[in-house]
């Protein structure tokens, strides 16, 4: 099987160190394995990302001396991939339409003794086919959630021995309950990133999944999306980030640790690729 890694960024600003860190560590994996390194652009939030920044991306991976096959992949190309992701899911009964607005749904956390974490659980009691139907009609703003009490049903003694390889730290057990019923797509919005990176990562032959560890929590639903879909759960390794001076994670609002405004002040790439092996 051949190694495949991806770096997966979002247009929505320019890329910072914090980014150049992760792109160079799938990059050097995928070197060291005589493997492959795919960029994606994950721009589904079409209100946020823009050309430019794209643009932007390529310029500062070039830049770093990064390469990878083309073409590339762009999210936004293809909202039908996604939609019929949605509608095998609806197709199986394991998501449900959510009305509530963040405040109900906060309410409701607040009353119910779930014991584990503030997270949504699904609503006190089912929205009836008819009240549904009416709702959709009428033209309410809704989300589609997926149901774990549904998923536990649906995989049975499986959901429990739900597992993924850590490139790291071997075997680990992928438990989503603490995630709660998670948005999958919203009435204007047709997808998620959710749904995206598993479908992306699977059309893609993704094999190992290098990204930051502010991603670690949210492994164990895109391992259970994967079972429910019957796609391959690739290997993940969840490595540090990279902070500045201050102890703080690097933003794409911090123009100064962007990598255009290094580039633009003449600093070599070397320097940075020499930090990022520190």
């Amino acid at each position: 099987m051949t190694f495949r890694t991806r770096f997966a960024p979002s247009p929505s600003g320019h890329l910072h160190l914090g980014h150049a860190f992760s792109a160079w560590t799938a990059w050097q994996a995928a070197q060291s394995a005589s493997g492959a390194f795919i960029l994606r652009i994950e721009d589904i939030d079409t209100t946020r990302c823009k050309p430019e920044f794209e643009q932007s991306i390529f310029d500062d991976l070039i830049w770093l001396g990064l390469d990878w096959p083309l073409p590339v992949r762009r999210q936004s190309d293809h909202f039908s991939d996604y939609s019929r992701v949605l509608e095998t899911l609806r197709q199986k009964g394991l998501v449900y339409r959510c009305f509530k607005t963040r405040k109900e749904i906060l309410e409701e956390i607040a009353r119910a003794p779930h014991g584990i974490g503030d997270v949504y659980r699904g609503p006190d009691e089912p929205v009836s086919e008819d009240e549904e139907a009416e709702r959709v009609e009428n033209g309410e703003t809704f989300a589609w959630r997926l149901s774990l009490d549904r998923c536990r049903d649906h995989l049975a003694d499986g959901f429990d021995r739900m597992v993924f390889q850590d490139l790291d730290h071997g075997e680990q057990s992928a438990d989503p309950l603490p995630l709660g019923d998670v948005v999958l797509a919203r009435k204007d919005v047709g997808t998620s990133y959710h749904i995206a990176v598993v479908h992306d990562d699977a059309l893609q032959g993704i094999t190992h999944v290098i990204r930051g560890e502010d991603l670690k929590d949210v492994t164990p639903l895109h391992v259970l999306l994967q079972i429910l879909l019957d796609l391959p759960v690739p290997v993940y390794q969840h490595h540090r980030l990279l902070v500045d001076e201050n102890g703080k994670r690097f933003a794409k609002r911090n123009r100064a640790a962007t990598l255009k405004s290094i580039r633009e002040r003449g600093s070599p790439a070397e320097d940075i690729i020499d930090q990022l092996r520190c």
